[in-house]
């Protein structure tokens, strides 16, 4: 078997004589007048998957396929090769005397991760493997690169991520993930369509930074002659829209924080956030849990998704549970009991839990949930009732003011959505913004200033509103049993390699 076709014998080469070989293939092909990226079109009249999934209709009947070779067998004179199309693969069997001497000749010149054009008739092997028996084929793109798999495969992982284009070539289940991504986000859509929600979109540059508690990216706009942030939360312009008489609006876009990468966070993610007039956080809290129904069921087929050595079950009713019950359960610890500050902060330091020099009681309490509580919510759990030290945009609970009406949802010990009864009240909202730009001009880049336009809407009133906020990122990990949000985000932040 000649060498030059990626046979098992190219490992005993070096690399570079391999990729020196493949471009002088390409000007053998240029000086005979048959370049293939001169090639600007081919008919493709279906897809793998439909033959594969429909094979009665197809069999016996000429079909017109492309994609790209993925493995070959040659034997004298027939091949088979597998086509990787963006459905899926198909076997080609390609006979010498289908095709002809001159052009089976050409053909076995072809490389592994060639990208090529095949008419043929859908027939069954001996073996009863679907299959196209091929009576044309015709180079459309040269491969000057080798594909890994004939080097151990691609299995680092900051390589997969740099080099996403070859992941999604060689490993099959990285483009189920992708493909489960696309397919979540068409259910969350249709789900919302469905309720009459609207959907919209809002500036992801602004001149204020609001809606989390996240150092923004900085940039400057030369014409204007002013410092502009990417968005950190959707949220601010969409309650503007609520004021403006829209009553139920969603957006799923891009949202930026500058902080730390890790398998939980990237620096650009995807953020469904939604708004709802006359409703508050119970209503938030079923649509949540019917959200997350929907879109398992949608797209795999199932209630109980399994991921890692759990199987989380959607089809119960999900935990609620206020933050203050789950830290008295799992830290043995009764922030009712607690009454100031400083008492909290003593209870700190016995714990050895870590807390800044401005913190209050709200504070430390949130610091007791995340590291006493947060691990532990595998099963779907709602936290409620936050204290308002941590909920700028909150309203109070009636009964006690020193809590708000939010919850967060967490699965396997992650937030998967936050949720409030949105703050309405303009006085209150600028007296949690006063306090928020103390903290800012302390030194906290995390704290959000004052914006002056945002508590002008509220002044104009805002009815009653329930809102919420879902990572996507998070939700396709969780679908698609995926550990690292570099899974499931197809091109994640890296720092450049010359760097």
């Amino acid at each position: 078997m000649d060498n030059t076709n990626d046979s098992g014998n190219d490992t005993l080469q070096d690399i570079n004589e391999l990729l020196k070989i493949r471009r002088q293939k390409l000007s053998k092909l240029q000086e005979d007048g048959r370049d293939p990226f001169h090639i600007v079109k081919y008919d493709v009249d279906t897809k793998n998957v439909n033959i594969t999934n429909d094979f009665a209709k197809f069999e016996g009947k000429s079909v017109s396929v492309a994609g790209r070779i993925i493995t070959r067998r040659n034997m004298g004179k027939a091949s088979f090769i597998d086509l990787l199309d963006g459905s899926g693969r198909m076997q080609v069997y390609v006979r010498k005397n289908e095709i002809g001497d001159e052009l089976y000749e050409e053909f076995k010149k072809y490389d592994i991760g060639d990208i090529v054009g095949i008419k043929g008739e859908v027939f069954k092997t001996q073996k009863d493997e679907i299959s196209i028996r091929a009576n044309s084929v015709v180079m459309l793109t040269k491969s000057l690169q080798i594909l890994p798999e004939k080097f151990h495969g691609l299995k680092d992982p900051d390589l997969r991520y740099r080099q996403r284009y070859v992941d999604l070539i060689v490993n099959e289940e990285v483009r189920t993930a992708f493909v489960k991504r696309s397919a979540v986000i068409k259910s969350v859509r249709k789900f919302l369509d469905n309720r009459e929600y609207m959907e919209v979109e809002t500036p992801v540059l602004q001149t204020i930074t609001g809606g989390a508690s996240a150092r923004p990216f900085a940039t400057h706009h030369n014409s204007l002659n002013i410092d502009m942030y990417m968005r950190i939360s959707l949220e601010p312009y969409l309650k503007r829209l609520i004021v403006g008489g829209f009553e139920r609006v969603y957006e799923i876009g891009r949202v930026f924080r500058n902080e730390g990468i890790s398998i939980k966070h990237n620096p650009e993610f995807t953020l469904l956030e939604l708004y709802e007039a006359y409703t508050d956080y119970h209503g938030m809290m079923d649509l949540t849990e019917e959200l997350i129904k929907t879109v398992a069921m949608d797209v795999n087929g199932s209630l109980v998704i399994e991921n890692g050595e759990h199987k989380i079950d959607v089809s119960t009713p999900f935990e609620r549970i206020t933050m203050i019950d789950a830290v008295k359960k799992y830290a043995d610890v009764d922030f009712d009991d607690i009454h100031t500050s400083e008492d909290a902060k003593k209870l700190a330091d016995a714990r050895h839990i870590k807390y800044e020099k401005h913190h209050k009681k709200g504070d430390i309490l949130n610091l007791f949930f995340e590291e006493y509580v947060e691990d532990k919510l595998i099963q779907p759990t709602f936290i409620l009732d936050h204290p308002v030290e941590i909920s700028p945009l909150t309203k109070r609970k009636p009964n006690n003011a020193d809590y708000t009406e939010r919850f967060e949802l967490f699965i396997l010990g992650r937030e998967f959505a936050n949720a409030y009864s949105e703050l309405n009240d303009p006085i209150d909202q600028r007296i949690r913004f006063e306090h928020q730009e103390a903290l800012r001009v302390a030194g906290d880049e995390e704290a959000n200033p004052i914006d002056e336009d945002f508590i002008l809407s509220l002044e104009y009133g805002m009815p009653p509103t329930g809102g919420l906020g879902v990572g996507i990122d998070r939700l396709v990990m969780l679908i698609t049993n995926s550990n690292s949000i570099r899974d499931v985000i197809l091109f994640p932040t890296m720092k450049p390699t010359n760097q």
